[in-house]
Order: structure tokens, then sequence, then C-alpha cells
């Protein structure tokens, strides 16, 4: 298929071209790995999941010319390098040595490979130019193997089956006002595709860098790095493809420091592994991603912590962060999902494993549907205000496991990571549906502020220290539907208020293993096996109502509770000795109080013998 690059409304006949093929000896790609097609990349799962809203994006995120990677090879230009120089048969390539520069606009085929050579593009600024790597092979010293000086938009396209090379060795010598400082080089807009390879490798700056926008639509491609393996000012904009990412810094880098409301990242889909030193993915300000699978490591994962300032999260945002689907493993050293605004999670699959948080939202973090499992964290989720509506979660957690957080809230840096920042103090947790299993060593569900539980599933194995509690909240917590088992220390327990329109119970009970609550008829309204020991448990589902009596079996032990009030039991302090609402000295509480050094039982949660 041939194209048009004229800005005109008229056809008009694509340049004449000349093709050269050489076959020297010097750099070859050695990479091993099947070619991904344009097409391939579209999985089952991002067909069956597409709806209106991401066509309309993607429509304003790619042209119909960005995805195609056909050209007319019988009249384009070819540009070919050797060891002895490069040689080109048409006046619009201007050729010293081994340094080409291209001119004007028209389709470009390089083929060849020299150890010290140069692609230029120094065309109009409305000049549109496709270059098409055919099995070439150059490697630039001091310099980009690759520099778009000027033209309007540059598209890079893969030759079908072909390996191809791009890198550039030592210190960057500045030759004009640009900063050339990557293997690829663009002032201007790129877009790469194709159904080949590309090796990109810069020892001493990032692999690929436009000034304008970076965009990639196809295609396979292997990046070796000193700093960002990507890097785009005005913003990364991924179709498809496949990605092999090592980095000094980080793996995907958006940032424009001039005009705040660009430097996004949007990816609709492809393959990442991300292996950085920084973050796995950063966008100055928004980041949505639509589908994908994603394995970023960053840094040298999360067996330890940073001790510099350096940010080694796994998808980081400065805006909203927007994940509507994918599959995504990460191992990071600080936070897996971080937005210094918004977290909103829709849909996909997550596994992370991180020395700081799995999820963190500086305002507020929403989940409506897929699957999330937090292996490891200091704490699982975290924002000013949590929303949860859907969804499977599961996470483990050495502080908070769901904490809500306002102010400046001490919590949520653990490992030696800078202090999490919050929009207010005006806190809140919000459960209203999804089924959310959590294993915390702090609280099990913590809000600064307030706690509503509307519908859903929350299962807590919580804190065994004294210091801590299953649930814990400042403001008021009401229950109006759903189920929620928390069970772990007695010192700071507390149950859900007054207001609730739900039956709760807090029971206290020194056990371990599987907890039922059964109503008289002996039917299970519910159940939950926490994951260690405990000394008290919250109980919360349908069917708990006043004036009825329940069965409450812990382990091997049992009590019945009868649900004097909507509300039964309330939480306390334990402590050496103290004084309270309820008796002093012999450690019993009536509602709130603190025990003495019989160690702070709760009068409306009996003891299970």
């Amino acid at each position: 298929m041939s194209f048009n690059f004229k800005n005109k409304g008229k056809f008009a006949a694509l340049l004449a071209a000349l093709i050269v093929s050489v076959s020297v000896t010097g750099c070859a790609n050695t990479d091993s790995s099947s070619v991904i097609s344009s097409s391939s990349t579209a999985t089952a799962d991002s067909v069956s999941t597409a709806t209106a809203s991401d066509e309309s994006r993607d429509s304003e995120m790619f042209t119909d010319r960005d995805k195609e990677v056909g050209y007319d090879e019988s009249s384009a230009i070819t540009v070919t390098f050797s060891s002895t120089g490069a040689t080109a048969s048409s006046s619009d390539v201007s050729v010293s040595g081994t340094k080409v520069t291209i001119k004007s606009e028209g389709t470009y085929i390089v083929t060849g490979t020299t150890s010290d050579g140069q692609i230029i593009v120094d065309a109009d600024s409305n000049a549109k130019i496709q270059i098409v790597l055919k099995n070439a092979s150059v490697t630039c010293k001091s310099s980009a193997a690759l520099y778009v000086k000027q033209a309007d938009k540059v598209f890079v396209t893969t030759a079908k089956d072909s390996e191809n090379t791009l890198a550039s060795t030592g210190d960057y010598v500045q030759t004009d006002d640009n900063n050339v400082d990557a293997a690829i080089f663009a002032k201007d807009d790129i877009t790469l595709n194709g159904e080949g390879k590309l090796t990109v490798t810069s020892e001493k700056g990032h692999g690929i860098v436009s000034k304008d926008d970076l965009k990639l639509t196809s295609g396979e491609y292997n990046i070796t790095a000193a700093s960002h393996a990507l890097s785009g000012k005005d913003s990364i904009r991924i179709a498809s493809g496949t990605y092999n990412l090592t980095s000094g810094k980080d793996g995907l880098h958006a940032e424009n420091t001039d005009d705040t409301s660009k430097g996004f990242v949007y990816i609709e889909g492809g393959e990442f592994t991300i292996n950085c030193k920084g973050d796995g993915i950063d966008a100055g300000t928004t980041a949505q991603l639509v589908n994908g699978t994603f394995n970023i490591t960053s840094n040298s994962g999360s067996s330890s912590n940073s001790t510099d300032s350096a940010s080694v999260k796994g998808i980081k945002a400065g805006g909203d962060l927007t994940i509507s689907g994918g599959t995504y493993n990460l191992t990071c050293e600080d936070d897996g999902l971080h937005s210094n605004s918004n977290v909103t999670v829709t849909n996909g699959t997550f596994t992370i494993s991180t020395g700081d948080d799995g999820i963190h939202a500086d305002s507020k973090t929403s989940i409506s549907g897929g699957t999330i499992n937090i292996t490891e964290s200091y704490e699982g989720i975290e924002g000013n205000e949590i929303e949860i509506s859907g969804g499977t979660i599961t996470l483990k957690a050495s502080d908070d496991g769901i904490n809500a957080a306002g102010g400046n809230d001490e919590s949520g840096f653990g490992g030696g990571f800078e202090r999490d920042s919050f929009s207010s103090s005006s806190s809140s947790i919000t459960i209203s549906g999804g089924k959310i299993i959590i294993d915390a060593d702090g609280d099990g569900v913590d809000s600064n502020g307030s706690l509503t539980v509307t519908g859903g599933e929350t299962y807590v194995s919580g804190p065994t220290s004294g210091g801590d509690g299953a649930l814990d909240y400042d403001g008021e917590a009401t229950i109006t539907g759903g189920i929620f088992i928390a069970a772990g220390s007695t010192q700071m327990a507390q149950n859900f208020g007054e207001n609730s329109t739900q039956g709760s119970m807090l029971v206290n009970t020194d056990s371990c293993g599987e907890i039922t609550i059964k109503n008289s008829n002996g039917d299970v309204l519910a159940s939950f096996t926490p994951t260690k020991t405990y000394a008290c448990v919250v109980i919360s589902c349908p069917g708990i109502t006043a004036g009825e009596t329940y069965t409450v079996t812990s382990g091997n032990s049992s009590t019945e509770v009868e649900m004097t009030s909507l509300i039964y039991g309330s939480g306390g302090m334990g402590g050496p000795g103290g004084m309270g609402n309820g008796d002093m000295g012999n450690g019993d509480m009536n509602n709130n109080g603190m025990g003495g050094p019989g160690g702070g039982n709760m009068q409306g949660g009996p003891q299970m013998r």
C-alpha cells in the first residue's frame, strides 16, 4: 500500500525511490524473541471488554496513519550503510561519510550496518516522513543514531520479519542548540510501528525521546538505556506491541514542565516487561491504561527499601491514574500504583508486591472491579477517600490494610520513603460492594474520619498487638448492609456505631480457627477463617436483628449472643490499671472504658471459653 504524505485534499504522486541493500559486518541484532505483528497483540479480552468510550478515546490518541505499517517499496528511496560509508541515489538525501540527512517528505528504506553512523531528518516543518528499517544496524558514537531535527511528523516502521538496531555509545557531544541525549531523539512528533524487531541501546542517555508526542502502535522493542527507556515531553501513547525495557531511571517517562496540561501516558494495549531503577511508568499529569500485560520490577524489588530520594514506584501519575483493564505484575520498592490525585480501577488483574503502599492516592482511591492481590505491602490501599464498590481484593500489610488518612498523617511511608501527602483531613472509607480479604499487622480497616459499609463482603485478619485494631475509625462508623467480619486484638477494638441499620456484634474470644455465626434455627449466616490468633471479633451481616439470639463459634469455642440492641458490644482500651465507665480493678468493661489488671474485656462482647 502506498501513501500520500502531502497536506492536501487531493492525491499526489509519491516521490520516486531507490532501494539499496548492503551487507557488511558490524553490530548485529541477536534478539531471538518472536515477531509480534500489529494485530496479534489485540487479545480476546481487549476485544470483549472494549467500550464505545475506549474506541472514542483511541481515535483521539491515534490516527489511522499511526497504526498503518504498509509502504510502497517500489517507489521508496533507499539508504544503505556499510563499513566504508553510506549511499543514497536521490538528492533528497545528502551523504557525508556514514552520516545521512533526509531533507524531503517521502518514504525511505534504510538497510545495512555501520559502527559509527547517523540518520538525521532535517526537512520542512510540514513534511511527513516514513523511515522503514529493513535489517538496519546503526550505531552512533557521541550522538543519536536517529536524530529528527525538524519535520512535521516522522514514522519509523520496522519491516516484516526484520531485525534492526539503533544505538548510541559514549558521552553525548552537542552539535547544535538541541540537547540530544538519546539513541533515538526527535524534536517533533514521532511514531514507531511495524512487524519487525528494533533493539535500542543508549550507554549514557535515554532510549527513545520525543520533545512532542511519542507514539508506538505495533512492533517489538528491546530497549536498554542508562536513563529513561521511553520519554515523551507532551505524551507517550502506546496502542500495542511488545516492549522489553531495562533502564537506569524510568521505564516510561512523560513530563512537560512548560505546560502542565501535557505530559500524559495513554496505553491501549501491549506486552511490557520493565526492569528499572526508577518508576516503571511515570506520567507528569494523567495516566490511562486500558489494557495490556505489565511485568514491572522497580529497582531491586520489594525485599529492600531505597534510602535516597529516587522514586521507585510501579505506575505513577501526577494527575489521575485510571486503569480499566489489563494484567499487572508489580514488584516495587515504593508504591505499586500511585497518584498525586485520584486512582480509579474499574477492571484488571493485579499482583502487587511492594515495600510501601500497594495502591495510593493523595485524594481518592476508587475500585469498582478487577482482581487485586497485594501479596506484600506496608499499607495495602491508601487514600484520603477510599471507595470500594466491586472487585475481588486480597491484601497483606505490615501496617494498615485499608487506610484513609487526612492532613499530615504519619502513616503510609514505611521503609524510609517520604511521607504521603493528602488533600484534606475529611477522610472516609465507603464499602458498597466487592469482596475484600485483609491480613494486616496494623489496623485492618482504618479511617481517620468516617467509615460507611452498605454492601460487599469484608473479612479482616487483624493485629495481634494491643496498639492496633481490626476496625479503627475516628469519626462515625455505620453499616447498613453487606458482610463484615473483623478479628483482632481487644485493646483498641471498636464496633459500628448506633446509627447503623444492620445488626453488629463485638465478641471477645481468645482463639484461632474458623468463625461462624448461626441464627436460632441453626442456619449459618456468615463464616470466616482468620490467618492468625485473635482476641475479639466484630460480626455484622444480613439476618442479625435486635431481640434475637445467635451462636458464635470460634475455633472450638461457642457462645450465645442475645442482641439486646442492634449494636451489641463496644470497644475499649485495656491497660495495667485504669478507669472507665465500667467496673474498675477487675478488668471488665460496661460499654466503653479502660479495664484494670484483668485486661480489658468488653461487656457487650462475652468471653468465649
